[in-house]
């Protein structure tokens, strides 16, 4: 089937009615005198895995903090103008015109702001990491609510929207690769930003979505589609991060600095106080705070660290590949893109030692959990059974989210949108109707069956045995 729209398009389209930003270079004052700087940053409010670079960090002022300290030293005014966009692909533009001196987005985006820096000599450089998943479940394939497509290959000959350079278009090429479906003859790729397929999703003029976070969930918790493929299937490492324009870097290293600082508190907030955090970013983006916490929670889908951990690199590297097949970049030197000095200099300024974001533990295996009403407040569980049984307890009107990790991949979602299984006296949810399908099957023989969400809500509540088949 053919593409809708071309990639080569999708710059040119991004980039009308882009505002002309002032980046830092711009000074005002005369020699000697009292001079004001701004600092440009793009960022993706509802893209909420890049909160520590953007949402979250603008509404901390950790960033300003920083460069109001730095200003009473160097006697300048630092400003920051913060600019908010929808992809990627519109920052690097704005990056690679000299208009943007700092910004944030996902792995795939990443490389493509590498190679435009190169090919247009406004070379950039990857500095550090905002949120990440070592297993690609930040990105997910949805479907509308009733629809019959019910695995990856259904969707052969059906139109699939996406953001074509996005995580989310790498996800499912991969995705369509191994499900011996070929991404630009097997099916009708559109070309899409993401509220724009969430509409076309809703209106029937597209049979799937391929999206990044937050979108699949979101429109999963308003019960407008369901998960038809989990990215964390893959089993790839997916990751957003900070770039940063090389010359700024250059000549102002001590600002960069003042930004990884201020990233670095923000990830410790959101770390240590999760609920509030997400609170936070929902107020400023106007996403429901049960979808921020499913990605940004204690147990959530992303795990915050700024660190240039081997694994992304690596994963980053095997990314160049899919770009160059699609004929969005001719090469990229990921060594040669990413800079670990400036993090390393803000972690010994921030006193956390030589490392680059050490002292921030990798990702655990996500928990059950149940965010309740009394107290704003979240507990964990040991199981889902336990989850769902306390959820029971709580009744409806106690319970704001219930979320629970898939069995198999461990990405959380929402216990009310999951499919579940019973086998004996267990009970195990999944993201997609696929992943619950596959498991019972291999595990008939110990009696595994799929159940509905009020089933085993009640068989959790009763004795163990009611769970038998």
């Amino acid at each position: 089937m053919r593409t809708r729209m071309r990639a080569k398009a999708l710059a040119p389209v991004l980039l009308l009615g882009l505002p002309l930003a002032t980046a830092c270079g711009a000074a005002s004052g005369a020699d000697g005198g009292s001079r004001t700087v701004t600092v440009t940053v793009g960022y993706q409010s509802k893209t909420i895995n890049t909160v520590t670079a953007g949402t979250l960090l603008r509404s901390l002022g950790y960033f300003e903090q920083e460069l109001a300290a730095r200003g009473k030293k160097d006697g300048v005014t630092y400003k920051v103008d913060w600019q908010d966009y929808a992809t990627g692909a519109p920052i690097t533009a704005q990056m690679t015109a000299g208009k943007i001196d700092i910004g944030s987005m996902g792995d795939f985006p990443l490389l493509i702001n590498a190679a435009r820096g190169k090919e247009l000599k406004q070379p950039t450089r990857l500095v550090s990491v905002t949120g990440y998943n070592l297993r690609g479940g930040l990105n997910t394939v949805v479907t509308a609510t009733g629809s019959k497509l019910g695995s990856l290959a259904d969707l052969k000959g059906k139109k699939v929207s996406t953001s074509v350079g996005s995580a989310a278009d790498g996800t499912l090429v991969r995705a369509l690769q191994r499900a011996g479906i070929d991404p630009e003859k097997g099916i009708e790729k559109l070309n899409q930003q993401p509220s724009v397929g969430a509409s076309a999703l809703q209106a029937g003029s597209v049979d799937a979505l391929s999206q990044f976070v937050a979108w699949p969930g979101q429109l999963a918790f308003e019960g407008r589609a369901t998960a038809l493929y989990d990215g964390a299937e893959l089993n790839l490492p997916t990751f957003h991060g900070v770039t940063v324009r090389e010359k700024f870097a250059a000549e102002r290293p001590t600002v960069l600095d003042d930004f990884l600082r201020a990233q670095r508190k923000a990830t410790a907030y959101l770390r240590t106080q999760p609920v509030v955090a997400a609170e936070a970013v929902a107020k400023e983006t106007g996403l429901p705070a049960e979808v921020v916490y499913l990605y940004n929670g204690a147990n959530g889908i992303a795990t915050f660290d700024p660190a240039l951990r081997p694994e992304l690199l690596a994963a980053l590297k095997e990314d160049v590949p899919v770009l160059k097949a699609a004929k969005l970049v001719d090469s990229v030197d990921v060594d040669a893109f990413v800079d670990p000095a400036p993090l390393a200099r803000a972690a010994v300024g921030s006193g956390a030692g030589s490392g680059a974001g050490s002292e921030f533990p990798a990702a655990a295996p996500a928990r059950p959990e149940l965010w309740l009403k009394e107290g704003n407040r979240t507990q964990s569980f040991d199981t889902p059974a336990a989850l769902l049984k306390a959820l029971a307890a709580a009744g409806p009107g106690g319970v704001r989210a219930a979320y629970v990790p898939d069995a198999v991949t461990g990405t959380p979602w929402f216990a009310d949108k999951a499919v579940w299984v019973a086998e004996g006296s267990e009970l195990r949810a999944f993201v997609t109707p696929s992943g619950a399908k596959a498991y019972a099957d291999q595990h008939a023989g110990s009696g595994a069956r799929i159940v509905s969400f009020a089933e085993a809500s009640a068989a959790a509540s009763a004795s163990a045995g009611a769970l038998a088949s």
